[in-house]
């Protein structure tokens, strides 16, 4: 189908192409991508630096990841009303405030600001996030999982470079008089600013949502083409059967509509009133099959921080260098976004939970890994890391697109807005907690702190195979 190449809101207001929507998300992902990984890289570190506390450098993570579950709600609240490119130039403006925080709070050794410049910091990855939705609205109907593929994969040169920057940026900050591991935030700040100006002078999405909508198709039409891949069990295998059994928020059989290989909307259309955030997310769990999406991305994220925040402190108890240490972690990033049009691609073809049980698989096997490489082995650890970062992409754009092509479309930008704040909650604790697990039992037991967070999903997903079997029979 071919979208048009412009459009006009119901206020009157003229729509941007959209190519152009999507190529201004690209770049802008692309500078998003090095402001947090140049950053982030040495977070954990400079913090137990100033701190002498290895826990410390968990909780540096903690703050960034509940800095985003913090704004994300209130920047899906400014999409609704004043649109994606506000809430997104507002998140990077936010995060380029929280880069300088940092630095001067580094500079002058003050550890509990740098806590809050971190907090800042953590709206970049709040609005990042946020992109992703974006570019199923601007995407042509059918295509919004490769679309939303496309935003995070142009993260992956950014955040594939930001960290191989971090010697760089240190060099240069200890050149112009700041101390050590400050010098990244610097490159950070550059980055964020770009970033707010660019969204904020090139993207116009008056209205979160409108895009994703074709002028010519019915509004809940967001099939999946192509055909089935045969059942796996943590792929909850019934797609087709369990439209069918699908309870809807008010506890009624859901109309049976959907034809096999489609993920149409199932869930029931809300009250009339404006629906908040928190009780999109109430109506959205009621649901199977969007429970499964929030689950979805919620674990991955958790698991993914859990592990990936504690890495470059065990590399460094361990005598590894600082650019062996980057290396790493933009094998990690790599993983993250670098095959990400893959996932998009599949979650288009063979369908969004087939790719969650994929992403699940692989966060297994990365963490089995992890609980099995040697502390010094300079192989198992970047292959245990890149899986990580892979099996989090298949969850992670599997999860969204479910979402997206779940729910009411009057409950779709609060519910994302819900979604990305409660696993950005999950995942800060994550951190918080696996500074002490690190310290207490190493780093396989934060690997294994990590495989039982994927148990809800695993649950919810068996729940989700049990009902498409009952509907079968």
């Amino acid at each position: 189908m071919t979208a048009r190449t412009d459009a006009t809101t119901a206020d009157g207001t003229r729509m941007p192409r959209r190519g152009l929507g999507l190529a201004v998300l690209i770049v802008n992902q692309l500078l998003a991508g090095v402001g947090v990984a140049t950053g982030m890289a040495l977070a954990a570190i400079l913090t137990t630096d100033l701190t002498g506390a290895l826990a410390m450098g968990g909780l540096a993570q903690s703050s960034s990841v509940l800095g985003a579950a913090i704004v994300a709600v209130p920047l899906a609240k400014l999409a609704v009303r004043s649109g994606r490119h506000v809430a997104l130039a507002t998140g990077y403006a936010l995060a380029f405030v929280g880069a300088v925080i940092v630095i001067v709070a580094a500079a002058s050794a003050i550890a509990p600001l740098v806590f809050l410049g971190l907090a800042a910091f953590g709206a970049a990855a709040a609005a990042s996030l946020q992109a992703r939705f974006a570019a199923t609205e601007v995407a042509v109907p059918g295509f919004e999982a490769r679309s939303m593929s496309l935003v995070l994969w142009a993260t992956t040169i950014g955040s594939v470079a930001g960290p191989l920057l971090s010697q760089t940026g240190d060099t240069v900050g200890q050149a112009i008089g700041l101390p050590p591991l400050v010098g990244p935030f610097v490159f950070s700040a550059v980055a964020f600013a770009t970033s707010t100006v660019l969204v904020a002078t090139l993207l116009r999405i008056p209205k979160a949502g409108h895009l994703a909508i074709d002028p010519t198709a019915t509004p809940d039409a967001a099939s999946e083409p192509g055909p089935v891949a045969p059942a796996t069990p943590a792929s909850a295998s019934a797609d087709a059967a369990t439209e069918a059994a699908a309870v809807d928020p008010a506890g009624t059989p859901a109309a049976a509509a959907a034809s096999v290989g489609t993920e149409a909307s199932v869930t029931t259309a809300p009250p009339a009133r404006r629906v908040g955030s928190w009780q999109a997310l109430r109506i959205a769990v009621r649901e199977p099959r969007a429970l499964v999406a929030i689950l979805a991305i919620v674990c991955s994220q958790t698991v993914m921080i859990c592990v990936m925040v504690m890495t470059p402190v065990h590399m460094s108890e361990h005598g590894l260098s600082l650019s062996l240490v980057g290396v790493v972690i933009s094998i990690h990033i790599l993983g993250m976004y670098g095959a990400s049009p893959i996932m998009g691609w599949l979650s288009d073809r063979i369908g969004s939970i087939r790719v969650i049980g994929i992403g699940a698989a692989i966060l297994v096997t990365a963490t089995v890994i992890g609980i099995l490489a040697p502390p010094d082995d300079v192989l198992l650890l970047p292959l245990a890391l890149g899986l990580l970062g892979l099996g989090w992409s298949a969850s992670l754009i599997g999860g969204s697109t479910l979402l997206t092509t779940t729910v009411d479309e009057r409950i779709r930008v609060p519910l994302q807005g819900a979604t990305d704040a409660a696993m950005n909650v999950a995942a800060a604790c994550a951190a918080a907690i696996s500074g002490v697990v690190l310290g207490v039992g190493g780093f396989a037991a934060v690997n294994v702190v990590a495989i039982f967070v994927l148990v809800p999903l695993a649950i919810a997903a068996l729940r989700l195979r049990m009902i498409g079997r009952q509907a079968t029979a």
